[in-house]
């Protein structure tokens, strides 16, 4: 029965519905609760008549009203029988749920209204009115409920002081709930809330508003909780009206009233369910980030304390190897100034050893002289002739013989013996001693982009470094580009880098590398202290270069010397045929002598005055008897006079170029799955193939008239890269509808 109730209930004054009008949108609604509907809208510049529309409260579908206003509505006559019958049943038992009805005071309007709201958001429509009735159950509990207004006056001061504490806090900060309905003073203590009633009571006040039979057993009653927990928050706006729903425009709670006539009416709301949902999950998803970066700052302090660990080890390791090395330092100068003085003390034995010999020579000669001196002195005091002349014979002799020999008899003095020309100079190891320091590793190097060189399968990298000098030798290290953009996880995968070591010059050639194939370079300057890296640069190999096959050349086809240039020659050449010769009528056609299975790769073609050509590639197992493009296993681009096309599998597709051009740019892309053509004159885009490469492929020519020449083994130009990067997704869709007939001009007059 009370599941029937819930449906014939009404959504606005959650009564049975009373004169019940069916609306268009298939709900239905009392007549005097549309009429406050519409009451509710007027003001005095729009008065009740002028009201031609309403929503409904239940679904939000706009009812119309013609003329005759709300009687122009039908009468739900079904939904009023079934009623009749229902409130019939209800009165045959004397605790019928109608009679607990009547019992209960209605609620003011606007307090039905706001259930009304809340049940339409929260999208249960009009049975969400049977889970909002809490009134007290007698009239007796609401004359009660009037005496006490000053208890309830005190529980809404109460709740709004405490709107932003959890029911938990409330409690701790005022731990006993006093009766709500007791008459003394100060209350007695509540021992049960009813959350029907939304009122604490005392145990006299209990039994005596709750006897033990119906309505009251069906009252909710719970341990006693603070009344701003069982009442909720009240609208800031509008007095004793509760919450109910979530302004998503001003980001605020809001009543039902201010949905309906206040200043929220034309704004989106949400159900506070929806909007709790909501903000709880993003609280929960902010707060299992916030702990997972709680985590990851976890660790990185703890790495960072562990780097501090080692900071303070490698420090004491590194002072006592300081001590260490200064030690023997200063042992090697003690060592070597014992050395440098027992020479000198041994020169100084040596040197004076000779001097002394000198001076006792010197002596010995003087006292020789002296003795002569005073004999001829003795002589020339004699005044006799005769005996001055017999004796002074013999010692003018001597004297004259001592004279003449006296540079003889008198020895050299050295001066080198007095130790002038000794020196101790040390201002070349004061200057190695002051310049003594830690050694650091080297500064990382620098890759010079544009110094460094490519051929099709060689890249020269050249480098600087600021620490030339200390740098012991250099490491280089490559691997494949594969578009990975994080560096550092792509340098960690050690297994794919090929490693050069111990290089010792600024620059370094790689050989056997593949063509038109994009790299990346680091280097490593290392000395005994460490390595440091470069930033890493990508290089890329030139494109695979190539000629004409002349075993693939049709008979009418005059290729030059050097198989660069081919030309249309009508007259018919005697030619072996071949399998890979171009053969069927008007395949003029030959290929390239390379195929390809990797990389990318660009050649152009200078078309000269020819205007007519198909120029692309195909696998080898092309058909060399029909034009390229006819078939599943090629791909050109076409012109045919004024008219320029792409041709593949035997559909064809107008594209826009300029009737100059002059010189086309291909760019085969057999990694990335694409093929490309370009105005190279003119730096611009003209189509893109999107292919899923099965088997290498081969560059093939066309020509009709005049010829062309082939530039094989370039770089791919600037404009290339930045083009494809530009139109990369748009080339995506387009090829997408490419796979499909649909985009092909099929059917389209082929020249001949």
């Amino acid at each position: 029965m009370e599941t029937l109730e819930s449906e014939l209930t009404c959504p606005i004054c959650l009564e049975l519905f009373e004169d019940p009008l069916l609306l268009p949108c298939a709900h239905s609604l009392c007549f005097n609760c549309a009429h406050r509907i519409l009451v509710s809208h007027c003001s005095t510049s729009k008065p009740l008549e002028s009201i031609s529309a309403f929503q409904c409260p239940t679904c939000r579908y706009v009812i119309t009203l013609n003329h005759r206003g709300l009687e122009g509505l039908k009468r739900n006559v079904t939904l009023q029988n079934i009623i009749d019958r229902f409130q019939k049943a209800s009165l045959s038992g004397p605790n019928s749920p109608t009679e607990s009805r009547r019992l209960q005071p209605q609620r003011p309007y606007t307090a039905t209204i706001s259930g009304t709201i809340a049940g339409t958001i929260g999208g249960s429509g009009g049975t969400s009115g049977g889970s909002a009735r809490g009134s007290p159950a007698t009239s007796s509990h609401s004359h009660s409920h009037a005496n006490h207004a000053n208890h309830a006056n005190h529980a809404n001061h109460t709740n709004h002081t405490n709107a932003n504490h959890s029911p938990a806090v409330v409690a701790k900060m005022d731990p006993r709930i006093s009766c709500q309905f007791c008459e003394q003073d100060p209350p007695r203590e509540a021992v049960k809330t009813c959350v029907t009633c939304e009122v604490s009571y005392c145990d006299r006040c209990l039994r005596a508003t709750h006897p033990n039979k119906k309505p009251f057993t069906s009252h909710r009653l719970v341990e006693p909780v603070p009344d701003t927990h069982i009442r909720g928050l009240t609208c800031l706006e509008h007095e004793n009206e509760k919450v109910n729903m979530y302004c998503l425009v001003d980001d605020q709670l809001i009543c039902a009233l201010c949905k309906l006539v206040g200043r929220h009416r034309e704004h989106q709301v949400s159900s506070l369910t929806e909007r709790f949902d909501k903000l709880k999950q993003t609280l929960e998803n902010n707060l299992t980030n916030l702990v997972k970066r709680n985590s990851e700052l976890e660790n990185q302090m703890a790495k960072l304390i562990q780097i501090c660990q080692q900071v303070e080890v490698n420090t004491a390791m590194h002072e006592a190897k300081l001590v260490e090395e200064c030690d023997e330092l200063v042992e090697i100068i003690r060592q070597r100034k014992q050395v440098i003085a027992v020479k000198i003390k041994e020169s100084k034995v040596m040197k004076l050893r000779k001097l002394a010999q000198q001076i006792a020579n010197c002596r010995q000669c003087l006292e020789r002289s002296s003795a002569l001196i005073t004999q001829a002195e003795q002589s020339l005091k004699e005044n006799d002739h005769a005996r001055f002349l017999q004796t002074a014979r013999n010692v003018a002799e001597r004297v004259a013989m001592a004279t003449a020999s006296s540079q003889v008899l008198i020895p050299d003095v050295n001066l080198n013996e007095a130790f002038d020309n000794f020196a101790l100079d040390f201002s070349r190891e004061k200057k190695i001693l002051e310049g003594l320091d830690y050694l650091t590793a080297p500064n990382p190097p620098s890759i010079r982009d544009e110094l460094c060189t490519a051929s099709h399968d060689t890249i020269t990298v050249h480098w600087t470094s600021e620490d030339e000098f200390s740098v012991t030798s250099y490491e280089l290290q490559y691997t494949i580009y594969t578009g990975q953009t994080n560096f550092i996880s792509l340098y960690n995968s050690a297994d794919s880098w090929m490693i050069v070591p111990n290089i010792k010059q600024n620059h370094y050639t790689v050989h056997g590398l593949q063509s038109g194939t994009r790299y990346i370079f680091f280097v490593k300057a290392i000395n005994q202290a460490g390595s440091r890296n470069s930033e890493p640069a990508r290089l890329k190999t030139n494109s695979q270069p190539f000629k004409l096959d002349p075993k693939t050349a049709h008979k009418k086809l005059r290729l030059s010397n050097d198989c660069l240039t081919m030309e249309k020659d009508e007259s018919s050449l005697k030619k072996s045929h071949t399998p890979e010769r171009f053969s069927g009528t008007g395949s003029y056609g030959a290929a390239g002598n390379v195929f390809i299975d990797s990389g990318c790769h660009y050649w152009e073609v200078l078309l000269g005055a020819s205007t007519w050509y198909a120029i692309g590639v195909a696998y080898k197992s092309a058909p060399k008897n029909e034009w390229s493009g006819k078939n599943s296993s090629s791909w050109v681009f076409s012109r045919c006079n004024n008219n320029f096309m792409v041709r593949h599998d035997g559909k064809e597709m107008l594209v826009e170029a300029s009737l100059q051009l002059r010189r086309l740019g291909v760019l085969l892309d057999y990694d990335n799955n694409s093929l490309s053509f370009y105005d190279a004159m003119n730096s611009q885009h003209i189509h893109t193939f999107e292919v899923s490469f099965l088997l290498p492929v081969v560059p093939t020519f066309m020509i009709w008239n005049k010829s062309v020449m082939i530039l094989s083994g370039l770089p791919v130009p600037d404009f290339v890269d930045g083009v494809a990067s530009d139109l990369q997704e748009q080339q995506q869709q387009q090829m997408g509808l490419c796979r499909q007939e649909s985009p092909y001009l099929t059917g389209m007059k082929t020249c001949h």
